[in-house]
């Protein structure tokens, strides 16, 4: 038996002593991929040195002979430490992912081939000015030469998930910086999706009341009536509908994104008028999906026209929101409505043409290869209409909306081969005051956004991005598809760029935006019929007028603030006839519980704080409240209303125009009011809360539901490994706080924050070096660096990092300099 007990010993060793070996060896070979900030290179491509200084942060300030050198050291750093983030960016936009990833990316590929975005940046390359495309080259040139001197020095591929994922890697390219900037706008876009489920929507109720309820307009505008959707294809009404939820939305690696994750932001901006110190003060809080790495990098650049800091995007030579010396600018989505869905029917005696306003016309067609890992590859025809790409009935349940002998094309200012985008961004950077920044946006093409823009004097806005100039008869107005064939439906052309609506310099020295109605003009230079924000507006407008005077102070105040203007608007509404009602019930009872639920309410103050309990039990209620309301009208068709809609909830529940009949549930025989359905919805929340949470509704924290999931987007779901590289935080605010932590409103974890403030910046014109920002992660996309994470707990607790462009303040306890030197 000892002689058992020795070799069980000796066995156990052994293996211990292996996988302490295997264990190194692994953590050898991953960790050569960490760059040394620390050194001496000599590299192609560069006229004169360059120096990188990386602050405390990790920020790296960029400092070259000249601009085109500083551009190389940008590439330079993206590289060093966003390799994978890069190239997975511009793998997604070239329709490539299944060559690394298989099947479960085949979908995507083919609705970005279709799209053709990647061909797009090509051919935009050539209308670039001079110096972009010189920049856009020397910025390629930075990034190949941190490929070469990872193939030379053996540098473990670059970043660790190379080794999981074994494929070469192209030398970078102008046409993908392009690239990206247009992957962008699929991520920001949302009317494509809106429009079909508006015509979705229309059918299942076939009642014009209902629809103005249930996709209601943004308080203060009005619309002609639109006809219903049916009687535009008769064909539909043989047509049964299928209610498939595409799952193009759930795969973490798809930039298609439901619509309720469609962009959003924060920006405002106060004149030396409203300013304490006498400077103009802008802040910006732009909202992405968020991740681990987050899309934002932050960095600075010395330009001959002085020196930039702020929020870049690896593999984008430029600043998006940021600071000069002399000029700050933000930006926010502008919900312009710059899609259209076309309905195109197909010659019955030759599917490969398709009807225009002059007869029927052939597609334009082109054969491409998609490769797929371990599977054949697969051969895609384009179809391509005068209106668009024809694109498949799975993207956005466009089948759903298609008649037989029709298909579905799209029109997207994104789509376009002659995109300036990047030289208007290139310009930004180089002006010098309110007036060459907003001349610089006239070669702004696409994703649309506000543009906030504060300098030493004055404020402006000004919405950026072509919009589409649509004809006064358009038969939908642009909120649900049309006929392609018919010349009114039609884009003629190109709105000019002084009808892009504008504020400079107003009166009340304050300008803001949270994703608002920002104009309310009349079809068809309405802008758009969707906009991003009803709600955070309202507390927006409190805070700014709530002082004569604002400080860089009261700006961060603002940008944290997580107080509901929806719940303390809506409370009082729907449980106007439950305070402080009925008898006392006893303990343990379904109606004890309701009552402590209704007295934490009662004395809540809208504040999302994750501590408190109330923030769970009013969210819970709403969810439930909305899923009561809509169910028994649209059946498996509400399941695409993933949230609660503030504005549907106030006009059921002030009954206006009737809207109360959404309150009585079709299927019964007796009439339910308004209050039964917000009972109900309370005791539907509370047994939710009872089986995720507990009982002890005082005990409850909103921060362990509304976790903040910052998840890689390929690692995220492997076994243990997902616990080095997600980040997991408990989080204020909530859907309609200006600190929004947008809920994911699905599956078992419908509270968890998916989508805010990834970049937060205030600038203070008054002491420039007092300007603050921060990220949501942290500035390395490698795991094991300490960078990986380090901003993220400032980020989760409301803090912010120096954004200074003095030189001794970056050097000072830097965590490393690199000399690029010409070789």
């Amino acid at each position: 038996m000892a002689q058992v007990f020795k070799w069980l010993f000796r066995i156990a060793g052994a293996m211990v002593v292996l996988a302490v070996l295997g264990v190194t060896v692994v953590y050898f070979l991953l960790s050569r991929s960490l760059p040394e900030y620390d050194k001496t290179l000599a590299v192609n491509g560069l006229s004169s040195k360059v120096e990188i200084v990386r602050d405390h942060s990790n920020v790296p300030h960029v400092f070259g002979g000249t601009d085109l050198d500083t551009f190389f050291g940008l590439g330079y750093a993206h590289a060093q430490d966003r390799l994978w983030q890069m190239v997975m960016l511009r793998r997604t936009v070239q329709g490539r992912l299944s060559e690394v990833f298989g099947t479960q990316t085949v979908e995507i590929d083919k609705v970005l081939r279709r799209f053709d975005l990647y061909g797009q940046a090509r051919d935009s390359v050539s209308v670039q000015d001079a110096w972009t495309q010189e920049a856009l080259r020397a910025y390629s040139r930075g990034v190949n030469a941190r490929l070469n001197e990872i193939n030379e020095e053996a540098r473990g591929r670059g970043a660790p998930e190379m080794f999981l994922f074994d494929f070469p890697i192209s030398p970078w390219q102008p046409a993908d910086s392009i690239a990206i900037v247009k992957l962008l706008s699929v991520q920001l876009s949302a009317h494509l999706q809106e429009e079909v489920l508006f015509a979705r929507t229309s059918m299942a109720l076939g009642d014009d009341g209902l629809m103005e309820d249930i996709m209601p307009l943004a308080p203060g505008s009005g619309i002609a009536a639109l006809p219903d959707y049916a009687s535009l294809f008769p064909e539909l009404k043989d047509h049964a509908p299928r209610y498939a939820k595409s799952d193009i939305t759930a795969n973490p690696l798809s930039p298609f994104h439901d619509r309720a994750f469609a962009g959003a932001s924060n920006a405002w901006a106060a004149a030396p008028s409203r300013s304490a110190a006498g400077g103009t003060l802008l802040a910006n809080d732009p909202h992405l999906e968020l991740t681990a790495p987050a899309i934002w990098y932050l960095a600075r650049i010395e330009l001959s026209t002085g020196g930039v800091i702020g929020g870049t995007i690896p593999g984008v030579p430029v600043v998006m929101t940021g600071r000069s010396e002399k000029l700050g600018w933000g930006v926010t989505s502008s919900y312009m409505d710059d899609q259209d869905v076309y309905i195109e029917r197909l010659n019955p005696d030759n599917p490969g043409e398709y009807l225009t306003p002059d007869g029927y016309k052939d597609f334009r067609t082109e054969s491409t290869i998609i490769e797929i890992k371990d599977m054949d590859p697969i051969t895609l025809t384009l179809r391509w209409t005068d209106n668009g790409p024809v694109m498949p009935g799975t993207h956005y349940d466009l089948a759903e909306v298609t008649p037989p002998g029709h298909v579905a094309s799209v029109a997207w200012t994104a789509l376009s081969g002659a995109d300036t985008t990047m030289t208007a961004a290139m310009r930004l950077m180089q002006s010098q005051n309110v007036d060459e920044a907003l001349e610089a946006g006239r070669f702004y093409v696409a994703p649309s956004q506000n543009l906030m823009l504060a300098d030493d004097e004055t404020i402006a806005m000004k919405m950026i991005g072509a919009m589409p100039r649509r004809n006064a008869g358009h038969e939908t107005k642009g909120r649900m598809p049309s006929r392609g064939w018919v010349e009114a439906n039609r884009w003629p052309a190109m709105t000019p760029y002084s009808a892009n609506p504008e504020f400079v310099a107003p009166i009340g020295g304050v300008l803001g935006n949270t994703n608002n109605k920002t104009v309310d003009r009349p079809f068809p230079s309405h802008v758009s019929f969707k906009w991003g924000d009803t709600q955070r507006i309202h507390r927006w407008q409190r805070l700014m007028q709530s002082r004569e005077v604002h400080t860089r102070d009261s700006f961060i105040e603002a940008q944290l603030d997580t107080v509901s203007f929806t719940a303390r608007s809506l409370l009082p509404l729907i449980g106007r006839d439950l305070w402080f009602t009925g008898e006392a019930a006893p303990d343990g009872t379904p109606e004890r519980q309701r009552q402590r639920a209704l007295d934490l309410l009662s004395n809540w103050n809208g504040e999302m704080n994750e501590h408190l309990p109330e923030p769970l039990i009013y969210a819970a209620w709403l969810r439930a409240l909305m899923t009561r309301l809509i169910q028994d009208e649209l059946g498996p068709l509400a399941t695409e209303f993933t949230h609660p809609d503030p504005v549907f909830i106030e006009r059921v529940y002030r009954d206006i125009d009737g809207a109360s009949e959404w309150c009585d549930i079709k299927q019964s025989t007796q009439e339910e009011t308004c209050t039964d359905i917000a009972r109900l919805a309370l005791d539907d929340a509370l047994v939710w809360i009872d089986d995720n949470y507990g009982t002890a509704l005082e005990s409850l924290r909103w921060g362990d539901a509304h976790q903040a999931t910052h998840d890689h987007q390929v690692l995220g779901d492997v076994p243990l490994l997902r616990y080095f590289v997600n980040i997991r935080q408990s989080t204020s605010g909530g859907d309609n706080t200006l600190l929004r932590g947008r809920t994911s409103g699905e599956g078992p974890d419908p509270f968890q924050n998916v989508h805010g403030a990834a970049f937060r910046g205030v600038y203070d014109f008054a002491d420039p070096d007092s300007s603050v920002f921060i990220i949501s992660t942290g500035q390395s996309g490698h795991f094991l660096s300490r960078h990986y994470d380090d901003l993220s707990q400032l980020w989760r607790r409301g803090e912010y990092i120096p954004m200074s462009l003095d030189p001794a303040l970056a050097r000072a306890a830097a965590v490393g300099v690199t000399m690029l030197v010409p070789r």
